[in-house]
């Protein structure tokens, strides 16, 4: 390792801020690539996935609220493959790489685990079942984005961090929509099928934050690349998850 290397670890180390390619150092490189394609391909399979059933929704206020977070999600993509692209990315082909809207058996246990064809977070890789369903995973999982984007937007490659910046009230509303979606299901809804859905997504996305103890996490924090650890994450996001689910009179 070089001294020039040396030097941009350290200077990452306390709290520097890279801002071209050109200035990224191989394994800096190789993990923010890998925290880039992550999103990426996580916001494709999710929109993918909602895509698929837009229709499903009770009303013309619903489809419109659902085909709106399936634009607003691709675009959210859009915007990191945009910081992608300063690092080679064939962005035009991006796109179909992957089929995003393939999903494993409802029953499927894989935990944090990602399939070989795409880096989506494991959460991805479930199928929705019906509206009610989908809105509940679109809350349970836009709390989650919510909690990983403060965290991501304190990234230390300075353009990614401005791309999250942007992202993150686009992703605020989403969560505002589901809320909304949320509190019309449970007026006409049965709400054992809502907490049926509960406590199906919870634990998926849960394990969407990692492990509690990762061997990963001080090598990327040396980096700038991360500041909190996964089990932090996960209970900022349990709290919130709490609080927004007793607001609505449910419980998981």
């Amino acid at each position: 390792m070089t001294s020039d290397t040396m030097s941009i670890e350290r200077y990452l180390a306390e709290g520097g801020k890279l801002s071209a390619p050109e200035n990224t150092p191989p394994r800096y490189r190789a993990e923010l690539m890998k925290l880039m394609a992550s999103f990426v391909d996580s916001s494709l399979a999710g929109a993918a996935g909602f895509a698929d059933v837009i229709n499903a929704g009770p009303g013309i206020k619903e489809r419109i609220a659902a085909a709106k977070i399936v634009l607003e999600k691709t675009d959210n993509a859009d915007k990191v493959l945009r910081v992608m692209a300063g690092f080679g990315t064939d962005t035009a082909r991006y796109a179909n790489a992957h089929p995003w809207a393939a999903r494993l058996p409802r029953d499927a246990d894989i935990g944090a685990k990602r399939t070989d064809q795409d880096m989506r977070l494991a959460v991805f890789n479930y199928p929705l079942q019906g509206w009610g369903d989908a809105v509940v995973m679109n809350l349970l999982m836009g709390l989650a984005v919510g909690v990983q984007l403060e965290e991501l937007c304190r990234v230390s490659y300075q353009p990614l961090g401005d791309a999250f910046r942007e992202i993150a009230p686009i992703e605020r509303h989403h969560v505002d929509l589901a809320i909304e979606g949320m509190e019309r299901l449970t007026d006409s809804a049965d709400r054992a099928e809502l907490q049926a859905s509960l406590s199906y997504w919870r634990p998926r996305v849960a394990a969407s934050f990692g492990q509690e103890q990762s061997d990963k996490f001080a090598r990327l924090q040396s980096l700038g690349l991360r500041h909190q650890d996964n089990a932090s994450l996960r209970q900022i996001w349990r709290a919130r998850t709490d609080e927004t689910l007793a607001a609505l009179g449910l419980t998981a």
